[in-house]
């Protein structure tokens, strides 16, 4: 039998909860079981007047930012929208069926502003990393480190070759938020000071970025989010972004080690990366500053390609500071007395030793070793101990546990960019990208690590 037309009819009572609908598996309960965001308001409470009309509560906006981010809502229209209409949105964001959804230009504002200027989600990030250290699911043994490029909201159609490009004229009151944001971090570390080197184009809306083609494809503006694993859960346990220069990402490691020792007291036994991280200077800051094992390769321009005898052919003799050649020869350093008190290394780090022109005129092995040259010299990194610590590590067992656990920060990486579809930064300037662009990914990906690793087993304290 046809059953009856179903049409709206308004009841003048309801009986409903939203708890009811929220189904006992849906992420966003399990999340809501395990973060917490009641440090918020006090974090931020400096930055509101006493006076006026009272604000949105900022931990709603971030369980809104975490809602996108979660649900792969990039625009903050549509997110408000959504959390309108969707009921476990609503839930999650500890809204009543009544209660209103703030405007989307509510984010903006609070990110340019507030968010920015107390550094906010770092703040919650790692409070989040804080969390996995107490369940057990990063003790700090092994760190594993890398970068990752993402590409920046800028045309690379408009652009400026270097020759061209001129920071001084430019007026910073009449200049967009992200060039401010560019000429304020010209002395930087990690972005203006990482390199002497001027790209190659220079973008007119976000100036920060780096032109790069490391890709392999058509070069484009971008930015490098650097991210500090711990190898046992793969816990972000820090992250750090920077210009797309080997400089910048090698400096942001040191930095993220060194806030990961201040914030929660923890210091690796050894360090995982590839070989971008393997320079003498990085490698000396670990053995020698910091103590720490690095399990990186070397790396490595002594070889030669015209068959002549490379540098590892050469015996080093650190007793007496001297090199041996394959006929038994000595290399030395120079014997000219410098008044400065320098050790003799030259200006890329190196010490130089040389042969006797004696023994290399005679010498029957002078074809194969320095057939153009009067005689042999030999380049020594002042740093050389450091690496050849590096280098007896790369022969052991652990050495080669530490390449498989290398590529769990790959999968870091894969994770926001192939599951949220964060391949491209929404907002420009280096500060907007530090605070929201960067900094929401790897706290989600360490909640979510928080969420599906297993729980270790509380032992009683006798």
């Amino acid at each position: 039998m046809l059953g009856p037309r179903q049409e709206a009819q308004s009841a003048l009572f309801y009986d409903f909860s939203i708890e009811d609908h929220i189904p006992s598996d849906h992420v966003l309960r399990a999340i809501d079981g395990i973060i917490n965001l009641t440090g918020v308001r006090q974090h931020l409470a400096r930055f509101y007047s006493s006076t006026g009309r009272p604000s949105i509560d900022p931990e709603l906006m971030m369980r809104m930012l975490l809602v996108g981010y979660i649900m792969g809502i990039r625009s903050e229209r549509r997110l408000c929208d959504e959390v309108h209409l969707n009921l476990a949105y609503r839930w999650f964001c500890k809204l009543d069926l009544t209660d209103a959804i703030p405007d989307h230009s509510t984010f903006s504002k609070n990110r340019h502003g507030r968010f920015r200027d107390s550094d906010l989600l770092r703040h919650v990030f790692e409070a989040v990393v804080a969390q996995c250290i107490d369940a057990g699911l990063a003790s700090g043994q092994r760190y594993a480190a890398d970068a990752s490029i993402i590409a920046a909201d800028a045309n690379r159609q408009k652009s400026t070759p270097k020759a061209d490009w001129d920071p001084e004229g430019i007026d910073p009151e009449d200049a967009p938020r992200a060039v401010r944001e560019y000429l304020g971090t010209l002395d930087d570390a990690a972005f203006g000071a990482a390199s002497a080197v001027v790209p190659k184009f220079i973008s007119h809306s976000d100036p920060a970025s780096q032109w790069t083609g490391a890709r392999g494809g058509p070069a484009f503006f971008a930015y490098s989010t650097n991210y500090l694993i711990d190898t046992d859960n793969a816990v972000i346990l820090d992250v750090e972004p920077t210009r797309s220069v080997r400089q910048a990402e090698v400096g942001a490691v040191k930095a993220m080690i060194d806030r990961v020792q201040k914030v929660h007291d923890l210091k690796p036994e050894r360090l995982i990366a590839d070989t971008a991280y393997g320079s003498g200077p990085m490698l000396d800051w670990l053995v020698e500053k910091r103590g720490i094992a690095p399990h990186i390769p070397v790396i490595n321009k002594s070889g030669r390609k015209d068959g002549t005898f490379e540098r590892a052919d050469f015996t080093y003799d650190g007793e007496n500071d001297l090199y041996i050649c394959p006929n038994g020869k000595e290399l030395k350093k120079p014997l000219r007395a410098y008044q400065t008190g320098t050790s003799g290394a030259n200006k890329d780090e190196t010490i130089r030793y040389r042969a006797s022109k004696f023994d290399c005129d005679i010498c029957p092995l002078k074809q194969r070793c320095c057939p153009k040259e009067p005689q042999r010299k030999v380049t020594r990194s002042i740093y050389e101990a450091s690496r050849d610590v590096a280098s007896a590590f790369s022969q052991t067992q652990q050495y080669t546990i530490s390449c498989r656990l290398r590529k769990k920060a790959e999968m870091s990486f894969a994770h926001p960019k192939c599951i949220h579809g964060l391949g491209r930064l929404r907002l420009r300037g280096p500060s907007r990208d530090h605070g929201s662009a960067m900094t929401l990914p790897a706290m989600l990906v360490a909640l979510m690590t928080n969420l599906s690793s297993p729980q270790p087993p509380k032992t009683s304290k006798s």
